[in-house]
């Protein structure tokens, strides 16, 4: 049977509006692994990031994500999973500082968890009194994005996660999951990006709703040492 902070999916067929958008997926994945999903539109990339996250549900097949059976396991699936989505999915009428406050109290992390969070991405000064409704498409990334890291999640799940963010901001980012799964978290990480794992971590191409392995990128090394 697979560890508990491992993620095992056999045959896992999601059903969405009568269509599988996932498809006889099988996958092992292991602690401390980053493992990035490539593919084209349709592939089945998001899908597979919403049932990691306990937000689909398998129709056919089975999974042990962290020790949590699929199906029947997506509520509490949820309190361990970090998802960015392509959408930020802030309140646009609230501040920066509300909505990383209605984050700490839905997470329930501390307030200075939330605080280092906005500080390391720069949102924690100028911008914090600001109405997010103001703010360009990076900077509200990197609002959702704190909220993600305070979280601390033990699975990272990331659609697109460099999109809208400046150089500075995809290497601190690259930088935390990197550290993140040192300490033994499991990242999927869905891109376009030709050069996805160059940095280390395994590259999954998704066809048709279901994967097959590529090349690897790095030879398996987590990435740099830094943010603790």
């Amino acid at each position: 049977m697979p560890a508990d902070d491992s993620v095992s999916f056999s045959s896992v067929t999601v059903t969405l509006a009568g269509f599988p958008a996932l498809l006889n997926l099988s996958l092992e994945v292991a602690a401390g692994e980053t493992v990035y999903l490539r593919g084209p539109n349709g592939a089945g990339k998001t899908t597979l990031l919403r049932t990691l996250a306990g937000l689909e549900k398998a129709t056919r097949g089975s999974a042990r994500v962290l020790g949590v059976g699929l199906p029947g396991g997506e509520r509490s699936l949820r309190a361990l999973a970090g998802m960015m989505g392509t959408r930020s999915h802030l309140y646009e009428d609230l501040t920066v500082a509300e909505n990383l406050d209605l984050a700490r109290r839905l997470l329930a992390v501390s307030s200075s968890r939330i605080d280092d969070a906005a500080e390391l991405f720069g949102v924690r000064g100028r911008l914090w009194r600001q109405k997010v409704a103001s703010l360009s498409a990076g900077q509200k990334r990197r609002v959702a994005l704190a909220g993600l890291v305070a979280k601390n999640p033990r699975l990272w799940l990331l659609d697109e996660p460099h999109s809208s963010l400046d150089a500075a901001g995809r290497d601190l980012l690259d930088k935390l999951i990197a550290e993140a799964t040192k300490r033994g978290a499991i990242a999927f990480v869905a891109t376009h990006e030709a050069e996805a794992g160059r940095a280390g971590g395994r590259v999954v191409e998704m066809v048709g709703g279901t994967v097959r392995p590529a090349a690897s990128g790095g030879g398996g090394d987590s990435g740099p040492e830094g943010l603790e």
